[in-house]
C-alpha cells in the first residue's frame, strides 16, 4: 500500500513586495525638520516606496544569517498586505523587514535593505480584516518586549495607503505592500544580533518567529 503525503510549503509572495517609508507619525515628525533640505526641498506628496527583491524572501522556519561582518540589524516589524484583483487587499500577515542600520531614508540603499534573507515571511497569510486598521504588533527579543507598533498611528491608514499607491501604479494580484516600520522614541528601530530570537505577535494573526544567526 502506497501512502501519499501532502507537503505544505511555507507561503511566499507571488508578485513584487513593496515596503513603505515614513508612514508612521512618530518617524514623520522626527524627519519633518529636514524634509526641506536637499535634494527634495519639500515633504513627499506620495507614498515613499522601495522594493524587497526575491533574494530577500526568507520562508517561515529559517534563520536570518548575518554575513560580511555585519554585527547587528534593525528589526522592522510590519504588516504585509497581499493584493488580489483590481488592487484590493485580500490577505495579509506579519513580516520582518530587516535592514542594516543606516541613516538615509530619502534614498534608501539597496545594499542595506535587499540582502539575502532580509524579509522574514509568515508560514501562511490570513484573509483581510477591517480590524487591521487598528492592529497592534508586539515585538519581543529573547522573550522580552522591546517595541509596540500601533497601526492606528500610520501617517496613511491602510485604505488610504493602498488607494494612494494605486493612484500612480497598479498593484497586481499577488503583490505585497508592507505598511511600514515604526521607530522608537529615539528615532531608531530596535536591533538584533546573532543569537537573538525575534517574535512578532498581533491579535488575530499567527505569530512570526525568526532567529538571527552569524555566518558559519
Amino acid at each position: 500500500m502506497t501512502l501519499i503525503r501532502t507537503v505544505t510549503h511555507p507561503w511566499q509572495p507571488q508578485g513584487t513586495v513593496y515596503g513603505t517609508l515614513l508612514n508612521f507619525e512618530r518617524e514623520w515628525d522626527l524627519w519633518a525638520p529636514r524634509m526641506h533640505d536637499d535634494p527634495h526641498k519639500a515633504p513627499p506628496q506620495q507614498p515613499v516606496l522601495y522594493v524587497k527583491s526575491a533574494n530577500t524572501f526568507n520562508p517561515a522556519g529559517q534563520d536570518l544569517v548575518l554575513q560580511d561582518g555585519i554585527q547587528e540589524v534593525d528589526i522592522g516589524a510590519s504588516l504585509g498586505l497581499v493584493m488580489g484583483a483590481e488592487g484590493q487587499v485580500v490577505a495579509g500577515g506579519l513580516m520582518l523587514d530587516w535592514s542594516v542600520p543606516h541613516t538615509s531614508y530619502f534614498r534608501p540603499p539597496i545594499k542595506f535593505r535587499c540582502r539575502d534573507g532580509y524579509l522574514g515571511l509568515p508560514a501562511a497569510v490570513t484573509p483581510w480584516s477591517d480590524a487591521w486598521t487598528h492592529l497592534e504588533i508586539q515585538v519581543l527579543c529573547n522573550s522580552l518586549w522591546v517595541q509596540k507598533v500601533q497601526l492606528s498611528t500610520l501617517k496613511r491608514a491602510i485604505p488610504k495607503l493602498v488607494a494612494d499607491v494605486n493612484a500612480f501604479m497598479t498593484l497586481q494580484a499577488g503583490d505585497v505592500l508592507m505598511v511600514g516600520t515604526d521607530v522608537l522614541e529615539t528615532g531608531l528601530r530596535p536591533r538584533a544580533r546573532a543569537g537573538d530570537r525575534i517574535e512578532l505577535q498581533a491579535t488575530g494573526l499567527p505569530s512570526l518567529v525568526q532567529r538571527v544567526g552569524g555566518a558559519a
